[in-house]
């Protein structure tokens, strides 16, 4: 089977899979720059960091969230490298803007920034609260998931999460989706708070050769919160490549 690199989302870091570790047990899962202890390097260096850790052999690329926009980026610069992508909780553009009414909103956005610019570790935790908006779960497996899958020993870099808000706020790859032509599998939660299901949507219906899995009562995060179902459906789809 061909390697697995698993790219998490903003102000998160690997530790965000814990629930995929024992299954893809031999999978590599990376930091994003200056998140989880890794190094901090400029916004546009994070591509060349990123691809530098993929191995040798193509791979299969799954990027939630900003890591799904920055699979896609670089499977278009780095095709060679990418042998199929899995997108979860992703969009082509993360904002609002010109034909593209999708994106996050301009409040929003301005909460992700406020976050950034008071420092406040509470902030951060509503942002966590707002990714699992839209799951049916109890108070006390919400209370678990936020104190396990949250690395607190390496907070993320104010370098990282301004580099992170201006690749959101300026990446947009609608261009770029249909020359991508590696097997992908979308996997969206239907109640998704942060990234419309629309976009998932979107993406599975823009690119050449895409799988589209919805789960239902589900938001921002199933690979956190509907782990079974999400583990099997990847592995399945992950072994018929």
């Amino acid at each position: 089977m061909k390697p697995l690199v698993f790219l998490h989302g903003w102000a998160q870091s690997r530790q965000i899979w814990l629930q995929q570790r024992e299954m893809f047990h031999e999978a590599l899962y990376l930091n994003l720059p200056g998140h989880g202890g890794a190094e901090a390097v400029a916004t546009d260096a994070w591509f060349d960091a990123l691809a530098q850790q993929l191995p040798e052999t193509p791979c299969v690329l799954a990027g939630w969230s900003l890591g799904g926009e920055l699979a896609l980026a670089l499977a278009q610069h780095f095709p060679e490298r990418i042998a199929a992508l899995v997108l979860i909780a992703t969009t082509p553009r993360f904002r609002t803007g010109a034909g593209w009414a999708l994106g996050c909103d301009a409040e929003l956005f301005a909460g992700f920034e406020a976050a950034v610019a008071s420092a406040s570790p509470r902030l951060l935790n509503r942002f966590f609260a707002l990714m699992l908006h839209g799951d049916e779960m109890s108070r006390r497996d919400y209370n678990a998931l936020a104190r396990e899958a949250v690395d607190r020993t390496h907070p993320v870099l104010e370098a990282g999460l301004r580099a992170g808000l201006t690749l959101l706020e300026e990446l947009d790859l609608r261009s770029a989706v249909g020359d991508i032509s590696a097997p992908t599998l979308v996997m969206h939660g239907e109640h998704d708070a942060i990234v419309p299901v629309k976009c998932g949507r979107w993406l599975a219906g823009s690119l050449a050769n895409s799988q589209l899995e919805l789960f239902s009562a589900c938001g921002h995060a199933p690979f956190l919160t509907q782990s079974d179902t999400f583990n099997t459906t990847l592995f399945n789809w992950w072994s018929r490549l």
